[in-house]
């Protein structure tokens, strides 16, 4: 991936949801201008969810997503159903294409329903206005459209651009922290598990929020920090590091100068931090027997030291002298029982959107899990979370209680 392509967990998320043949996979090849969706007269042709990360004018990168219809019936469709209402936690704008000749159905007000419940911003397109005898007058979140012919298909996607301003976040990775000219230096282990030839996502996305203000990024491994540091002639900023060196890069980081992770970043940007401290508070109650959750947002292949199924759970057991059994989840499963768990420990989330991320964390706190991130909880079990987090007073706040 290049520095300046948009991932996708970056791009807003456009969720198009309906019964079957409201027309939906014809909404959207007609507003994505691509044959992106299967398009059948029969009932339940959109199997699964189909993605396309693309950039959609006047909007810009985004990533659109065709659900299977919300009406499927018999067990395999229980289970389309069941991933299509899983897609609400991505979905940052929710297209609702109802058959205009049929108007709204119970399972149409429904998913209404659940993208109120879900803080969901969402447009009602009525599908088949070509067919209608005359057209209604919508209100202001309803526009009728024509797959068949292109009717208003243009003005769908200007309010679909009119929507995605609503949820635009201020948030920044790294470019709140610090100013133009200010060195920065980014800690960034180079181990078997690394990428052959490129970094990992966060730093590059970190790198990239660097430049933006017109920061000078210095890049080393952990084990040339210490002659990096004398090298640079002024004291940076701020040392970022991977959560997995956080020990050595402590010791060897002057205590006056700011320290943290890509993951604590990642956290503070993604979902919320002061959370995520709380939760790694419960490191220091687990007891034996208890069962904790590892999570990552994205499929990888496992190497003999991965982070999440060997050195995680090597950490906590070694923190905590206490007999711990781990789950593990990756890629888009995150399960809707948690009452057997004592804690979630996430990934940094780098593959996931703000959204689905902060979905697990209010579904963990609704279940009251407490829920922590790799990089608070390495932090924790190191002794450096406080030094970590000086930067963030909320989370601060929190650590004291």
């Amino acid at each position: 991936m290049s520095l300046n392509s948009v991932v996708s967990a970056e791009r807003v998320h456009i969720g198009f949801f309906g019964l079957r043949n409201a027309g939906k996979s014809s909404v959207v090849n007609a507003v994505t201008g691509q044959s992106l969706s299967l398009v059948s007269d029969i009932k339940g042709t959109t199997t699964d969810p189909v993605k396309k990360a693309m950039e959609l004018l006047p909007l810009g990168p985004v990533v659109i997503i065709d659900t299977p219809g919300i009406d499927d019936e018999g067990t395999l469709g229980e289970m389309r159903v069941k991933r299509a209402k899983q897609i609400l936690n991505q979905t940052d704008i929710a297209v609702l294409v109802v058959d205009g000749e049929k108007g709204l159905q119970t399972a149409d007000e429904e998913l209404i329903s659940l993208f109120d419940g879900k803080a969901i911003p969402y447009i009602i397109a009525y599908n088949k206005s070509d067919l209608l005898n005359s057209v209604p007058e919508a209100d202001e979140n309803s526009i009728y459209v024509s797959a068949e012919n292109g009717t208003n298909i243009y003005e769908l996607k200007e309010m679909i651009a009119r929507k995605a301003k609503t949820c635009e976040s201020e948030k920044k990775l790294v470019a709140d922290l610090i100013s133009a000219n200010d060195l920065v230096v980014l800690v960034v282990p180079i181990d078997s598990a690394a990428p052959k030839g490129r970094l990992i996502l966060p730093q590059q996305q970190v790198i990239r929020d660097v430049l933006e203000i017109g920061a000078c990024a210095v890049v080393c491994r952990e084990t040339e920090l210490k002659d990096t540091l004398a090298a640079l002639g002024r004291k940076p900023r701020l040392v970022i590091t991977d959560s997995q060196a956080f020990g050595k890069v402590s010791a060897d980081t002057p205590a006056d100068i700011p320290l943290t992770s890509f993951s604590i970043l990642f956290v503070r940007y993604k979902s919320d931090l002061t959370a995520a401290v709380s939760g790694a508070a419960q490191l220091d109650k687990l007891k034996d027997g208890d069962r904790v959750l590892i999570s990552e947002g994205c499929t990888h292949h496992r190497q003999c030291e991965d982070i999440g199924t060997v050195k995680m759970p090597a950490w906590v057991r070694g923190y905590t002298g206490k007999n711990i059994e781990f789950d593990f989840t990756s890629g888009t499963e995150f399960p809707e029982d948690l009452s057997r768990y004592s804690l979630v420990i996430h990934c940094g989330a780098c593959m996931l959107n703000p959204r689905e991320m902060q979905s697990r964390a209010r579904h963990a706190k609704d279940c009251g899990v407490p829920m922590t991130n790799y990089g608070v909880a390495i932090a924790q079990m190191h002794s450096i979370l406080r030094r970590s987090i000086e930067l963030f007073p909320e989370a601060l706040k929190e650590l004291d209680g």
